[in-house]
Order: structure tokens, then sequence, then C-alpha cells
């Protein structure tokens, strides 16, 4: 296989439709105007008979630049980014579920700021993917967030009532003054102190699973915090933790993904737990 990726690499002859048939992908870019006039790119993901879909938001800046011209490629084998769950992409399609990787949409061209994951404005376009989703099949959506994603998917859950789950992983629980996160966003640092825990997490109401890697260095996700974020989650119905451990030697900072904050190394393992928290709470569905 890397022999056959190699020459396509080198000779450049293949468009974005002739690499999907050639390894049954079904893999496309999205590019849909949401409610408030903005374009909001994803990768979209369709299994033949999908039992649930999972919107994937990548953490940092979830700067994809899916609209740049010529488009990438998206399929199994193509990187689009290094980060968790967009490499991840494709096991999360391996489960039967319909994958929608978002971007920022287009008026956020240098990516999402923590404000803007917090705002308004992305929740109305967060609710629109959900909707896209839900007419492509009648499946439940879940929202899946790591590191600063977790931001977006726990802010989505709050504000979209069509949305049926909530996963974060590495998530954002300290913002300690004078860090690099607190000097990028003042405006979070003040208002959000513990991350994600000092949002309206009591307004979720959805099964919630909180994933963390035992062994994660990042100042601003250690794996210790979960059970205070579990603990906010007072009308979710069913919450639940899972510590992931082990791994590949780290090949990056901390806080970034390929390291344990990144589940480098244990990647299959944790979309398998995330997957089987989906499908218990599938079964259990009336």
């Amino acid at each position: 296989m890397d022999r056959v990726l190699h020459l396509i690499a080198s000779l450049g002859i293949l468009s974005f439709m002739t690499w999907n048939e050639a390894f049954g992908e079904h893999a496309s870019i999205v590019s849909m105007t949401t409610p408030r006039g903005v374009q909001q790119a994803f990768i979209l993901i369709k299994p033949e008979h999908p039992v649930a879909s999972v919107i994937l938001f990548a953490g940092g800046s979830g700067l994809l630049r899916l609209n740049r011209t010529p488009p990438p490629q998206v399929g199994p084998y193509a990187f689009v980014a290094g980060n968790f769950l967009v490499r991840s992409r494709e096991r999360f399609a391996e489960h039967d579920f319909m994958v929608a990787v978002i971007d920022a949409p287009s008026d956020q061209p240098r990516g999402m700021s923590g404000s803007f994951r917090l705002s308004n404005e992305h929740a109305i376009d967060i609710g629109a993917v959900v909707d896209y989703l839900k007419c492509q099949a009648d499946v439940p959506v879940w929202l899946v967030g790591t590191s600063a994603g977790s931001w977006s998917a726990a802010h989505g859950a709050i504000a979209a009532s069509a949305v049926d789950g909530l996963v974060l992983t590495s998530t954002v629980t300290r913002i300690a003054p004078g860090s690099s996160l607190a000097k990028a966003f003042p405006e979070i640092a003040r208002d959000y102190p513990q991350g994600v825990i000092d949002m309206a997490l009591p307004e979720i109401r959805v099964p919630t699973l909180i994933v963390s890697h035992s062994e994660d260095a990042c100042e601003f996700t250690p794996a210790t915090d979960a059970p205070a974020l579990a603990k906010r989650l007072t009308q979710a119905g069913r919450v639940a933790i899972v510590l992931i451990s082990g791994g590949d030697r780290p090949r990056s900072d901390p806080c970034e993904a390929y390291a344990a904050h990144g589940f480098y190394g244990v990647e299959q393992q944790a979309v398998d737990r995330i997957a089987e928290f989906i499908a218990a709470r599938d079964k259990r569905a009336p």
C-alpha cells in the first residue's frame, strides 16, 4: 500500500473522485450555507447503513481549509490535519457512523477563537450541520470534541435541541493566569478559568462520555479533572468517564496531537470506547 500511495503522490494522476473509487471510500467535502449566511465546510463520510452520526470538532483553531482551491484530498489515506479526531475519522466510519469533520466557517479565515467557539453564531452553524445529517439519515447525532474542540461540542450540546449525545475528549478544564491560553484568549480565561467545567453544563440533557488519557501532560487538560467535569453534568442522564493509558512515545509537545493529549498510539482504543458508549445509548433508546 505504501508503494501505491507513493506512486499516486509522485504522479499526481488521481482526481478526488478517482481516489475515492480506488479505495472504496465515501468521503467528500460538503460546504453549506448556514442560517446566518456563512459557508460551513466539513468532511462527510457516509457508510452504506449508518447507525449514528458523529460531528467531530478538532482542537486548536479548528482550521482545515477545506474550501481552498484545489480542494484537499480527504480519502482514508489523505492527511488533512494531525488532530486526534481528524486523523481518526475513518476509524469512526468503520463503526458505521456517518462522520462530519468540521472546518472553521468562512467568516473565521484564521480559525476559531475560544470566544467564537462559545458564540451564538457557532451554535447556529453547529445546528445547521446537525439538521443536514438528520436529513441524510434518521439516526442519532452525537457531538465529539477534543481539546479546544471540547468547547464547541459542549456548546453545541447546550444550544442545539436536536443533538442526541456528547463526547468530550482531552477536555479543557484549567486556564491558569499567565498561561499561553490565558494570553491568547484573556476573555475566556476571565469568564471560564476552569474551561468547560465553567460552562452551563447543567443545561446539557443528553448522555455524555468523558474520555481522558491518564498520561496527558498538557496543563490545560489533566485527566484528574474528569470527575469534577462529570459532577457538573447534573441533567445529562447518563455520564461515564473513560481513562485511556499507554500509547506511543510522544512526537510533539504535551498539548499537541502526537502525544498522550492526542491519544497517540491508542487512537483505535479511544475510538472503540467512544463507539461502545454511543452504541449502548442507541440500544437503550425507545
